[in-house]
């Protein structure tokens, strides 16, 4: 499909949230120092987490579940700086007198005891490249523009725009501007989908992970605040939620979707107005996701 209208802007989740703590790369070999060993590395996590769930799908596409454990973590982060006690002692380990809040997902490196990233995308890109070993190809080779133009569009045009049309107190015209930049993204996408299974060729990208969980958002989150109205627009990209729908199927995807968790998350951390379209969803996610063992029930285990 093509993804051009958002081609310029600049890269996918930059203002996503606070600036990542670290950014370390697992590489090729032994010289990058980080390089890809089974077992080596561990993922924290909470799928209740647009990033955490991003990785948990990735995690599961490829299926790392012995050549990196996983380590889930709470829905609702226990600490009032909105990080998790379970990971202080990871990032004291891993910065001097570190005082800012322990936030996930988390990659660590068990030979060191210490922080290899918290940068969602690199953790996703990392283990797709390094610990991928023949399974999805969930970047394919030449197709690297295509899966960034895709995020740009869920970052911007979905997720971002849909928190500008739902702001409390913003003017008309602004919250106007942004249902409409979330329309026409959602206008492309379906356009794009109407004729294809999914984004990019006929198998399972990085982007349809990108996708599927920026609808997963706009559902569950975002809608809270739109009215009636704007929820019945969105909604009307049949091919756009059909492949939600089909997606959610697919163990992968929906074994992680801890809808719970992402309500209770969203409630604690939430501070504007909801609105009259809050009472309205698109998809009933619970009956379409495939059952899996709940996120919570999960906690340090591996």
């Amino acid at each position: 499909m093509s993804a051009t209208p958002l081609a310029a802007h600049p890269s996918a989740h930059q203002s996503a949230g606070p600036a990542p703590a670290f950014r370390g790369r697992i590489g090729r070999d032994a010289r990058s120092g980080h390089y890809a060993v089974p077992r080596r590395y561990r993922l924290h996590l909470s799928p209740a987490d647009p990033d955490g769930l991003r990785i948990a799908v990735t995690h599961s596409l490829l299926g790392l579940d012995r050549a990196c454990p996983v380590t889930f973590l709470p829905a609702v982060p226990d600490c009032p700086d909105g990080g998790h006690s379970a990971l202080r002692p990871l990032y004291e380990a891993s910065a001097h007198h570190y005082t800012g809040p322990a936030l996930a997902p988390v990659l660590s490196d068990d030979w060191s005891g210490r922080i290899v990233s918290t940068h969602g995308p690199d953790i996703a890109r990392d283990l797709a490249r390094h610990f991928g070993g023949g399974r999805t190809s969930l970047y394919p080779c030449g197709r690297e523009s295509e899966i960034e133009a895709v995020e740009r569009m869920c970052a911007q045009g979905i997720e971002g725009a849909a928190q500008r049309a739902g702001a409390a107190g913003i003017e008309e015209s602004e919250c106007t501007a942004a249902l409409g930049t979330l329309l026409g993204t959602l206008g492309v996408l379906d356009q794009g989908l109407r004729d294809q299974a999914y984004l990019i060729d006929d198998q399972i990208t990085a982007a349809d992970v990108e996708l599927w969980v920026a609808l997963v958002q706009l559902d569950t989150v975002h809608r809270h605040h739109l009215d009636a109205d704007a929820v019945r627009r969105i909604a009307g990209h049949p091919a756009l939620w059909a492949y939600a729908r089909r997606l959610s199927a697919h163990p992968a995807f929906g074994a992680h979707l801890d809808l719970d968790g992402v309500n209770r998350r969203h409630h604690a951390r939430c501070q504007g107005l909801e609105a009259a379209g809050s009472a309205v969803q698109i998809l009933d996610w619970a009956t379409h996701s495939t059952p899996g063992t709940d996120a919570e029930a999960q906690v340090g285990k591996v």
